[in-house]
């Protein structure tokens, strides 16, 4: 009579199991927090489509895995500690910018710049007065692509107040609705527009374009740069302010003028 039994020898090895490693999460598609360069990231998923290979991950899943990150009690960072999120072209709003720096709280730590690839995220953001860097897109900390070093993202609009401390980084024109406060600062690859006072620092042109131009309803900064040209305001303030426009001369100063008497050849 023969057995049918399978052989001792022989495992029975589940279905499941001959996927490998494509069976494995993608570290890619999980909430992390990873130290990289002295800084303290939380990395969160894309936002994908939902194609099959590229999962998509809404925002409730989000949430749960971060909790389950900050809950795990296998921490590597110092209490206080200052978080950079990034959130790549994850579409966040402020009441869940909010609930992200909350739990962090939660945890003592404390968040303090966003990176994103999306408008939304970073008008969110500079808002709720965190430091922002955006870019056309964001494949790594500080090391923006190719395409995203050579393409000039739309421009950013901000209806807000930039208070001290905080900062923000834009590969196009940054449009601000507000005042740009002492301590604070604009980095743009464009133009940089204040339609309130400009207090802090402001940089236009900062890929080397020299003819960018940096305007202010008021202008008090603390220092100007266009591309690779600075300069300081005066030390005695004018009687009176007008709105103004910095730019750059064919001397290869940076000058300031009334911008009723402006034109982008650059003379009055």
């Amino acid at each position: 009579m023969t057995d049918a039994s399978p052989s001792p020898s022989v495992p029975v090895v589940p279905p499941n199991a001959l996927e490998g490693d494509r069976t494995q999460p993608d570290p890619n598609q999980q909430v992390r927090f990873r130290n990289e360069g002295g800084k303290l990231l939380l990395l969160l998923p894309p936002e994908g489509e939902g194609d099959g290979q590229n999962t998509a991950f809404h925002w409730t899943e989000v949430w749960q895995q971060l909790k389950q990150r900050l809950d795990a009690g296998e921490r590597f960072w110092q209490p206080e500690t200052t978080v950079h999120l990034i959130a790549r072209d994850r579409l966040l709003d402020g009441r869940q910018l909010q609930t992200i720096a909350d739990a962090l709280t939660e945890a003592k730590l404390q968040l303090k710049r966003v990176y994103t690839s999306r408008r939304q995220t970073a008008v969110a953001a500079a808002t709720a007065g965190y430091s922002v860097e955006q870019q056309a897109t964001l494949s790594h900390l500080n090391q923006p692509t190719q395409e995203a070093a050579q393409t000039m993202a739309e421009p950013l609009y901000l209806e807000t107040t930039l208070r001290s401390g905080a900062d923000i980084h834009h590969n196009g024109t940054v449009i601000i609705l507000g005042d740009v406060n002492a301590g604070s600062a604009v980095v743009a690859d464009g133009d940089i527009l204040v339609w309130g006072r400009l207090r802090g620092v402001a940089h236009a042109g900062a890929r080397g374009n020299n003819r960018c131009l940096i305007m202010a309803m008021q202008m008090q900064p603390t220092q100007l740069r266009i591309a690779d040209f600075v300069a300081r305001p005066p030390e005695t303030p004018p009687a009176q302010y007008h709105p103004e426009v910095a730019y750059v001369t064919p001397e290869r100063t940076i000058r300031i003028a009334r911008a009723v008497d402006f034109h982008r050849g650059g003379k009055e």
